[in-house]
């Protein structure tokens, strides 16, 4: 079976929920409206624009008040709240082509030849990793299923933190609600940006300024900018292999490797990072256009609720981890949570967590889910003979 790269982040990816025959015509309009231009490619590109500029006032507000990852936050928050009350936010998937490639980069960038010492160690905390993922999604799927009334399909690949492109996709191939499974993976990512970034600041005395060490545009060579530009070919590379998360994943790999080698030291400089996260941010926030809080109440609530569940299993299990292996608590927290690869790696490089290991770890989880997945549903289908009930197809 075939599946769209999984990618947590993508907010106009195929996985953007379609609405069911009981959604009826206002539904349905407004799930077009979050795919397609609503009055040609002219006024698109000015809501894409207005979105990103009005993501700005939230990114630098959330900078003043010296929250992490404020370009990000600030964005997502204000975003989400403009898309709920009617505004037309947009997200673009060509600037997004553009600016996850830069978080690759980056993410490569922190495997150096010293790090690379540290590999061996990891392999206890990736092997517990996938054991947690197995437990999450039996938790949770029961969960939506028997407690919100879920039904079985969706409930599964509701539960399953392979990638929100990759889950809706796969899920209404074999029978899902993916307007369900599609809002409920949109609220885990939302929560876990929100929820860790800010215990950080408020438990933990997190300073902002872990992205300050990127540097700067004014600073970066022009032999060092061609290398990492040239990083980005990893992209179209992995796309043409068929590899699962190219965009981020194969200007990871290149990035790695020119790092690794000593090639060069540079990073991508702050000034794109940053953009990169208004990007994410607001692109997150257009996933909830034409989501009634009222009429979805029950679905958001089930999402918050497996998302909460989620972020407190992770840290029950990184301190059972650190005390088994020695590892940082930080660090496995930030790999276990149920986070996008390029939001996770971002809020650990803010933070000053080793990137190179939550990055590694988020990896593995969503190309091993991608696989896995698929195989376990058909083996749970055909051994209980799961199948959805078209009376859950409401959302």
């Amino acid at each position: 079976m075939s599946a769209a790269p999984p990618n947590d982040a993508d907010p106009n990816s195929q996985s953007t929920p379609r609405p069911t025959a009981t959604d009826g015509p206002a539904a349905e309009r407004a799930a077009q409206r979050m795919t397609e231009p609503a009055e040609g490619w002219p006024r698109w590109t000015i809501y894409v624009l207005g979105s990103l500029a009005f993501g700005a006032l939230g990114g630098a507000l959330f900078d003043w008040l010296t929250m992490p990852l404020a370009w990000m936050i600030g964005a997502m928050v204000f975003g989400t709240a403009a898309a709920l009350m009617g505004a037309p936010v947009r997200g673009s998937k060509r600037i997004r082509n553009v600016m996850v490639p830069v978080l690759g980069i980056m993410l490569g960038s922190s495997f150096t030849p010293e790090t690379l010492d540290h590999v061996g160690r990891w392999v206890p905390s990736v092997i517990s990793m996938l054991i947690f993922v197995a437990a999450v999604i039996a938790v949770v799927g029961y969960y939506l299923h028997k407690v919100m009334g879920f039904g079985p399909v969706t409930a599964y690949f509701s539960a399953t933190p392979g990638g929100l492109a990759t889950m809706a996709v796969i899920g209404a191939e074999m029978g899902g609600d993916d307007r369900r499974i599609g809002l409920t993976h949109s609220i885990r990512i939302m929560l876990t940006v929100l929820i860790i970034p800010f215990y950080f600041r408020i438990f933990e005395g997190y300073v902002p300024g872990g992205l300050e060490s990127l540097g700067s545009v004014t600073d970066i060579s022009i032999p060092d900018a061609t290398i990492l530009i040239l990083c980005a070919l990893g992209f179209p590379l992995f796309k043409i292999l068929r590899l699962p998360s190219a965009q981020i994943l194969g200007p990871m790999t290149l990035s790695a490797v020119v790092h690794a080698a000593g090639i060069t030291e540079a990073k991508p400089p702050v000034e794109i990072v940053n953009l990169a996260q208004l990007v994410i941010g607001i692109g997150i926030g257009a996933r909830f256009v034409g989501v009634s809080v009222v009429r979805l109440y029950k679905v958001i609530m089930a999402g918050a609720g497996a998302t909460i569940f989620m972020v407190g299993f992770a840290a029950i299990a990184a301190i059972a981890l650190e005390a088994w292996t020695g590892l940082p608590f930080a660090a496995i927290w930030l790999a276990f949570a149920p986070g996008g690869v390029a939001e996770m790696t971002l809020i650990s490089l803010a933070l000053g967590i080793d990137v190179a290991f939550v990055s590694t770890h988020h990896v593995v989880r969503v190309t091993f889910m991608v696989i896995a997945a698929p195989l376990v549903f058909h083996f749970l289908r055909n051994k209980w003979g799961l199948k959805e009930d078209s009376a859950k197809h409401e959302i």
